[in-house]
């Protein structure tokens, strides 16, 4: 099994301002990207917090203290066990409750059956109660920063995209990889329905918006729609 390398990797937002900055985290044995994003107010936003290893954990604890962050937003992109596995650690710690798409509770309450399912073994998973839930065209502000819902349903039933106009990014979760979309073959997945959702609602986006998915490398909308098979 693949062992923890706590790392973060800085990310260069296109157009960051106010003191916007990002890091991505790498973790747990699916090599989940999870997203912390602060702004010179100090107030932050985590995103996917995959962490499962003790150590990834603290890693991210350490780095959050460090840079004398206050973490107001807990955020997922969708439910699977691989992007919630620090959750119930984090919301215990920051007194947080995870927030998500409108139609993703079921996914989100049977992450630990599709873990079984797709690990072929069980690991610890404990799921804290969710918390606000998300719909196209919310918004999810910290400091000085919004970050408005896009619903990306089709990898599973609530997935959202998170867009930050101002620093050009989208954190796109499962839905959109580079030169990928998001498997459409797990319990509520359908691909036509992410291929109209990303095709509608994410692809007019400016071309220069940085793309920062949940697992892989960063990409941009003009080199997906350029290159992606799928778009």
């Amino acid at each position: 099994m693949l062992q923890p390398t706590p790392n973060a990797r800085t990310i260069q937002l296109p157009q960051a301002h106010g003191g916007l900055q990002c890091v991505a985290f790498e973790v747990n044995m699916i090599q989940e990207n999870c997203y912390l994003l602060w702004d010179a107010t100090r107030e932050a936003v985590l995103v996917d917090g995959g962490a499962f290893y003790p150590e990834e954990r603290a890693y991210i604890d350490a780095f959050i203290a460090e840079h004398d962050l206050r973490l107001v937003h807990l955020l997922i992109t969708h439910g699977h066990f691989d992007h919630i596995f620090g959750l119930d650690h984090l919301s215990s710690r920051y007194n947080l409750l995870p927030e998500m798409g409108r139609n993703e509770r079921a996914t989100y309450e049977a992450a630990k059956e599709q873990m079984t399912a797709f690990l072929h073994r069980a690991f610890p998973l404990e799921v804290p109660p969710a918390g606000r839930m998300l719909d196209e065209g919310d918004e999810v502000s910290f400091g000085t920063h919004t970050l408005r819902i896009i619903n990306t349903p089709g990898h599973t039933p609530g997935g959202i995209c998170l867009h930050e106009d101002a620093e050009g990014a989208l954190r796109s979760g499962d839905s959109l990889f580079q030169g990928a979309i998001g498997r459409c073959d797990l319990p509520g997945g359908n691909m036509q329905t992410l291929v109209r959702a990303l095709s509608e609602k994410v692809m007019t986006l400016p071309e220069q918006v940085c793309v920062l998915p949940g697992h892989g490398p960063t990409t941009t909308i003009g080199q997906e729609k350029r290159m992606n098979p799928y778009l």
